[in-house]
């Protein structure tokens, strides 16, 4: 307890622990099965080169404000936007309900990829590459889907019960080398089998007849989504930031992690299905879920006796990826509602327990015994509700009201004076335009972009 009784605050143990941190919060399944789909369907290079682009501007200024802002205030979200008034509090309610929203749902899927990396050793890669039975079977079963997720549950919250330093700190510091050291042999096997060099080509190489408003669109949303922008986790891995980490170094380098990891995810996945399938448009095909539990598995199985080894390690990879960034979820319902009620760590992890637990049951039963709930049109679930509401409608309405609050109300110059007392702030200037006249707009092509794209009024 501090000296005023209230709990005492968590913080990092140093610059790079809250670098690390952030870094793993941003290196999740987007970045897996996203963001290579995105690559294979808009030429490549040129995806890369807009994401790059998108990253070092708009992502690290979205990135610098909301760290600061959790740094000046030494609160979470709700704590946060509340310091300059009641009346400004519905912002961070708005940003706290996000990761309530994605954790559950978030750890339904890391129960698929717990499942699949337990498969290739338990089942073996031929009883995966069915060609989607397998996957079907699981997510609709009574039991075992909601068993896996359950597991996966239990280690995020055994990693966040131990605390900043003694869980997360810690872990992030096991998963997160050994993520990058996993993907770089896996890239490297990959391209040793026959054809890859083509596929590698086709992922590396610029094509720009893809450049279009739709590719720049599918780069912004795939940045924002990654970042962990607009969900309260940088305001609260920011509170816990002590004053004398230069900002501007640390989200920069933050930066860098989420494009390696994603450049990696590329390297590994795209050639190798460029193998299995014959063209980039092909893999372009394979989105999301049906890339990474259909297809990768069907590609796999053709790599004879080394498929157990390279199938175990890819999801075992993307577990790691997944826990990470589920860690930071929970972390940051725990922080809402410590910091909110005034309880004590304990008590607020419990709560936050029960709320996800029953969740993620709820949604779960999506896939099964409320699977006649269709909420976006045939063949949706309660899942694809919940991703749609959190990250196409109500993280870019946080990032716009955030946008705005510090561009136009309470005055860049706040989040200038954070950053100054720990670095200098060259691209000060810059940085006041892009938050309050850029992004803004930015952020609106996002929300009426992928809005439209899910009723179908625009083609992503």
């Amino acid at each position: 307890m501090s000296s005023t009784g209230t709990p005492a605050r968590s913080s990092w143990s140093g610059k790079w622990a809250f670098i690390l941190a952030a870094a793993a919060s941003a290196v999740g399944l987007g970045n897996m099965w996203r963001f290579p789909y995105l690559a294979a369907k808009y030429g490549g290079g040129t995806f890369l080169l807009t994401y790059l682009v998108l990253v070092f501007t708009f992502g690290v200024s979205l990135l610098l404000l909301e760290t600061a802002l959790g740094r000046t205030t030494g609160q979470s979200a709700i704590g946060a936007f509340k310091q300059f008034g009641k009346k400004y509090a519905f912002i961070g309610v708005l940003a706290s309900a996000v990761p309530f929203i994605i954790t559950p749902y978030y750890c339904i899927i890391g129960g698929w990829v717990t499942k699949y990396a337990a498969a290739y050793l338990i089942n073996g890669p031929e009883a995966l590459a069915d060609g989607g039975d397998f996957f079907t079977g699981f997510i609709t079963s009574n039991t075992e889907s909601f068993l896996w997720m359950l597991l996966f549950m239990a280690i995020v919250f055994i990693v966040v019960s131990l605390g900043v330093k003694g869980g997360i700190e810690k872990a992030n510091l096991i998963m997160m080398p050994t993520l990058i050291v996993m993907a770089i042999a896996i890239a490297v096997y990959t391209l040793t089998q026959p054809g890859a060099i083509d596929g590698a080509l086709y992922y590396l190489v610029p094509d720009f007849s893809k450049f279009s408003p739709e590719l720049v669109i599918g780069a912004l949303g795939q940045m924002f989504y990654s970042l962990s922008l607009a969900m309260g986790i940088m305001i609260t891995y920011g509170s816990y930031l002590d004053r004398k980490s230069s900002l501007t170094q640390s989200v920069t380098r933050i930066g860098c992690f989420d494009v390696g990891v994603s450049f990696l995810a590329g390297l590994m996945i795209v050639p190798a299905a460029f193998v299995a399938m014959g063209s980039g448009d092909a893999v372009a095909g394979a989105a999301g879920p049906s890339l990474m539990f259909i297809t990768l598995p069907g590609v796999f199985a053709g790599m004879g006796d080394a498929a157990v080894v390279v199938g175990f390690v890819f999801f075992l990879l993307v577990l790691f990826a997944a826990l990470t960034s589920a860690i930071s979820l929970t972390e940051t319902c725990v922080s809402i509602i410590q910091d909110g009620a005034g309880w004590s760590r304990k008590k607020a992890l419990g709560t936050v327990i029960g709320v996800v637990v029953v969740a993620g049951i709820f949604v779960n039963l999506g896939y099964n015994g409320l699977s006649f709930i269709e909420p976006l049109g045939a063949g949706t679930t309660l899942l694809d509700f919940f991703d749609f509401f959190s990250n196409s409608v109500l993280m870019p309405i946080v990032a716009l009201l955030t946008c705005v609050f510090i561009g136009w109300i309470v005055k860049p110059s706040l989040i200038v004076k954070e950053v100054k007392l720990s670095s200098s702030f060259k691209a000060e200037k810059v940085w006041t335009v892009m938050i309050k006249y850029i992004a803004p707009v930015l952020v609106v092509v996002i929300l009426v972009a992928y809005v439209a794209a899910q009723f179908g009024l625009f083609k992503m």
